[in-house]
């Protein structure tokens, strides 16, 4: 993609009137966003899948119970069997995006070896799938009400609770979802 803008690095909260299976009552962290469109990973979606299950389907094992029972998200529609890994700072992994400084992607088998044995990042969120708007899809979206924008919280990414973040979310720019009418007016 081309140059980000300043919707990269930020949250996108659903709206209560987005009524779209993939993406209602949804979060999703920008990675990247420009004249070329936009791709994000939802980050209260959870799949069948722990991350055991994972390394098993990539024939890698851990003996560490927190990483065996850790959760795996659905990060979007798109490319489902693809793997993202979200995280904090640190590693030299084959295939990273920096998308700043406190936050990376990372999409090589490497990040996911390390974390098998320990010595992954400290925070991390791994996702299949990604979420991805065509050019102007986003804005569109956005001008129809459809998405709240946040900026993004280490606290909210890593830290609370998937059944949380929405409203967790919403509350980084002082909205709580809960007052909201589930439908959009323009005056």
């Amino acid at each position: 993609m081309a140059e980000s803008t300043p919707l990269t690095n930020q949250l996108l909260i659903a709206m209560p009137a987005l009524r779209d299976p993939n993406f209602a009552r949804g979060v999703a962290f920008l990675c990247q966003h420009g004249e070329d469109g936009a791709m994000g990973l939802m980050i209260n979606r959870l799949s069948e899948y722990r991350l055991g299950d994972v390394l098993a389907q990539m024939n890698m094992r851990s003996e560490i119970p927190e990483v065996i029972d850790a959760p795996v998200l659905i990060g979007g529609p798109v490319q489902p069997e693809r793997g993202f890994v979200l995280h904090s700072p640190g590693g030299d992994w084959e295939s990273s995006f920096r998308i700043s400084d406190h936050i990376s992607v990372t999409t090589s088998r490497d990040i996911l070896v390390a974390m098998a044995a320990g010595n992954g990042p400290q925070h991390a969120i791994v996702a299949l799938g990604y979420s991805g708007w065509s050019p102007g899809q986003l804005e569109h979206e956005l001008c129809d009400n459809h998405w709240l924008t946040a900026p993004v919280s280490d606290r909210v990414l890593f830290e609370t609770p998937l059944e949380d973040r929405w409203e967790a979310a919403a509350g980084l720019v002082g909205v709580n979802m809960i007052q909201l009418a589930s439908y959009a007016g323009h005056a």
